[in-house]
């Protein structure tokens, strides 16, 4: 027999299930966009202030919605949710300009940290009216929590869909500007729904503007987004706290990867991304480059690899501008392999814009591009080769997927350089290039991680298998040193033509050779040949990486982190401060969230004494959603072979289960007492994944990408349906809850929650990667797991009668 909670109930009105659709892709669209748009206007650790940004804004609506509930009682549900969303397309506009106007540099600053905190709070004024007309929504149709809740869920899935075509088509300022129209769409939507009897009475004839202004801001916007097309009307202003002159840009294109343009810097041209890496096009016929182009390409320490093998074949990943595949044709390789993870570079720039200039250099017979990750190509690929280079992969662009999702960060794990290993003919060999220092840390870890994979290998000791030079002598500013590694020891006579070139260019410099090791940290590092015991006595952290902790370029020990001097030392200052960035990010977040949910809940229900210990059931299920989420997208970035597959992927799957869920639930758990049932199911699935999830996905990297698109749904969509359920099963045993007790209002209750879960998942999102830096990937997900577990403990406390908390 159904209980009272679900039976009787009045039907759903269609219009508000695809208001509450809408507005949600338009919440999650802005989220997934202002990603984007952070990692050029500001630096791609910044990009993670969106999810953080989106999740503050949501509950600060619910605590809105609590504090003024009798004020907003007063008004109709449908025209105050068209007004609110009327108005959200406007604040979004505005939040565009203040993010596109307001420079912040990463210097360590109290103006630059209120000019954080600036951007900060601006941007999460659309997510406040959104969290606002949700808490309203979902306060007042408890009834209809769990299609609500499923709607919502929909809604995001779509807008997963959505981003990166529409990053591809239109631009990151013009997705940020379709989502306010679509919110001014929903706002049609509202005005065209009808109310239930619970409501106040709508006046016979609406005022003409009320119907008017969504109309008109959704034809303004339209129009906006046509004529900005190419960015001519809104774009970059000030990127990385410098003013951007566009007089040099000849081209200019987004994607969901990054913003390209392609710049003349006096007689060159070069391809920028993001406004900050760059990467030069060629200019020369690869087949008669001429004596000023070989002695100047030639002298790089890059070339090594072409002294070494001039007629081997090459596979190069992220050729950019093609330096690296005109150096191999030009020395006669027959077979050139680019593997370009940026549509934008290899094809509307190298291939199609530029081509001329570039003398059809990705044209050639011999030059084979493809248009996908490295790590994932080389991965599936049956090709044997003489020769895999990566030189300066470094693009710091986070991609749609959010920062810290980056895909060269998988290039550089011990997992990867033993695939680079495996894929390599007998006598072939790696050649890594990174920006070095005087206190060397980026090519020395990449000898760490090569170290270690020639040990998985079954290389006991690789002290032959190393050779190291630099252009010119360490500084503090960086220069690049080349790193060759073989699984078979280095002759006699490739040492000798090392040397002989090195004498013939003076640029460069050798810091270890297997007869010449030297006296610095690298001959350290391999004489040691125990890469973790050397890293724990060294300065900076050079430990490998692996798969489970990608995060090859943080190389700061703890006690560096907060040493200003640490943090401003060479090229790589920007991504050790990226952990600083973190921490900011925290603090905001701390004082945001204090400030605009828990001290407004607390003083508007009388004070501490009167918290429901039942909300800490939503703090955790907001929690562990959050820190599964992010866990997944960076364990699926490998196995799925890009970022932004990654990101649509799992979060598509992800929300749209978790919204079969919440219909589900209504049926499957009649009784509220019984969430602890997919809560068990959560827990007792994510432990599994902790221990089996890492092997699976290696074991079928090889497998077809539709049939990969099968193997994540089979094992993500079950879960997400179960993680659909305890939100809102939460919901329907909190109301049924406060109805039951004396003086009591379920809505009240229900706003409570709904901004204690934000709270938590503003945290949580920060957490996530917090742990998955220090402790790894696996750790990330077992947490997500324990906060499951606490769900567990603590919904024993949803049925119990609770006081009222108006003061």
């Amino acid at each position: 027999m159904e209980t009272e909670t679900i039976s009787p109930r009045p039907k759903t009105d269609p219009a508000l299930l695809i208001a509450i659709a809408l507005t949600s892709f338009s919440a999650l669209l802005l989220e997934l966009a202002l990603t984007r748009l952070f990692s050029v206007v500001l630096f791609y650790h910044f990009a993670f202030l969106a999810i953080s940004v989106a999740l503050l804004g949501l509950g600060a609506g619910g605590v809105y919605a609590y504090l003024r509930r009798s004020w907003l009682m007063s008004i109709a549900t449908r025209p105050l949710a068209a007004t609110l969303c009327t108005i959200n397309a406007a604040a979004i506009f505005v939040a565009l300009e203040i993010v596109l106007h307001v420079p912040v540099s990463l210097e360590l600053s109290s103006w630059n940290f209120f000019r954080l905190t600036a951007i900060y709070l601006a941007s999460a004024v659309p997510f406040f009216f959104t969290g606002l007309i949700f808490s309203l929504v979902f306060a007042r149709e408890t009834h209809h929590v769990t299609r609500l809740y499923g709607a919502d869920l929909l809604g995001g899935a779509l807008a997963c869909l959505a981003v990166v075509p529409l990053l591809n088509w239109i631009g990151g300022p013009n997705a940020i500007l379709f989502s306010a129209f679509a919110m001014a769409g929903a706002a049609i939507v509202w005005n065209r729904g009808t109310t239930n009897g619970r409501e106040p009475a709508l006046p016979k004839e609406r005022p003409s503007l009320h119907n008017f202004l969504p109309g008109a801001a959704a034809a303004l916007l339209i129009a906006l987004i046509l004529f900005n097309h190419s960015g001519s009307l809104i774009d970059v202003i000030y990127a990385k706290g410098m003013f951007r002159d566009r007089s040099w840009v000849e081209f200019a294109k987004w994607n969901a990867i990054s913003r390209v343009e392609v710049d003349h810097q006096g007689d060159t041209k070069a391809v920028v991304i993001d406004a900050d890496a760059s990467t030069y096009i060629m200019n020369t016929d690869p087949h008669h480059w001429g004596a000023g182009w070989e002695r100047s390409l030639m002298s790089a320490p890059p070339a090594l690899a072409n002294v070494l093998r001039p007629h081997g074949a090459f596979a190069i990943i992220g050729p950019g501008g093609g330096v690296d595949v005109l150096r191999a044709v030009a020395n006669g390789s027959p077979s050139v392999t680019g593997i370009e993870i940026n549509p934008l570079i290899a094809t509307a720039v190298m291939r199609r814009r530029y081509a001329d200039y570039a003398y059809h250099l990705y044209e050639l017979p011999e030059v084979h591009i493809h248009v996908t990750d490295g790590r994932s190509f080389i991965r599936n690929s049956h090709e044997q080769y003489d020769v895999i280079q990566m030189t300066l992969v470094d693009t710091w662009a986070s991609t749609a997927a959010g920062a810290f999702a980056l895909s060269e960060n998988s290039l550089y794990t011990a997992d990867a350089f033993r695939e680079y290993f495996q894929h390599l003919k007998p006598d072939g060999m790696i050649a890594i290039t990174r920006w070095e220092f005087r206190q060397p840390r980026e090519a020395l870890r990449v000898v760490s991680v090569a170290m270690e994979a020639l040990h998985q290998l079954g290389v006991a000791n690789p002290a032959q298998n190393f050779m190291v030079v630099s252009e010119g002598e360490l500084d503090e500013d960086g220069i690049p040193v080349v790193v060759l590694a073989k699984k078979t020891p280095f002759t006699p006579a490739e040492e000798d033509a090392v040397e002989q070139h090195i004498e013939r260019n003076d640029d460069l410099n050798s810091l270890y050779l297997p007869s010449d090791p030297g006296q610095n940290p690298f001959s350290a590092l391999i004489a040691r040949n125990d890469p973790w015991a050397f890293a724990r006595q060294y300065p900076y952290n050079v430990a490998p990486v692996n798969d489970n902790a990608p995060f090859f370029f943080f190389t700061l020990k703890t006690g560096q982190i907060l040493n200003e001097e640490s943090l401003q030392q060479g090229i790589d200052w920007k991504v050790n401060l990226g952990v600083v960035v973190l921490g900011m990010v925290l603090v905001i977040s701390l004082a945001a969230v204090l400030a605009f949910l828990v001290l407004p809940m607390l003083l508007g229900a009388g004070g501490p004494s009167r918290r429901r210990v039942s909300l800490l059931y939503f703090i955790a299920i907001g929690l562990g959603y959050i820190l599964v989420e992010i866990a997944f997208i960076q364990r699926f970035v490998l196995f799925l072979g890009h970022p932004t597959y990654a990101l649509t992927v799992v979060i598509f799957l992800l929300l749209l289960a978790s919204g079969a869920g919440s219909l589900i639930s209504r049926r499957w758990l009649r009784e509220p007492a019984r969430v602890w049932l997919p809560l068990v199911l959560i827990a007792a699935a994510l432990c599994l994944y902790v221990f089996v999830l890492p092997s699976a996905l290696t074991a079928m990297v090889g497998l077809p990408f539709v049939l990969k698109l099968v193997v994540s749904g089979l094992l993500l969509i079950p879960l997400g349906v179960a993680m659909g359920m305890p939100f809102p099963t939460g919901l329907r045993a909190l109301a049924s809850s406060a109805e039951a007790a004396a003086h009591a209002t379920a809505g009240n209750a229900v706003e409570w929650a709904w901004a204690m879960n934000a709270a938590s998942s503003v945290f949580g999102s920060v957490l996530a990667m917090v742990i998955a830096i220090h402790w790894g990937l696996n750790v990330t997900l077992a947490s997500g797991a324990a906060a499951y577990l606490a769900a567990i403990a603590l919904s024993r406390t949803l049925s119990s009668p609770m006081p009222n908390l108006k003061s």
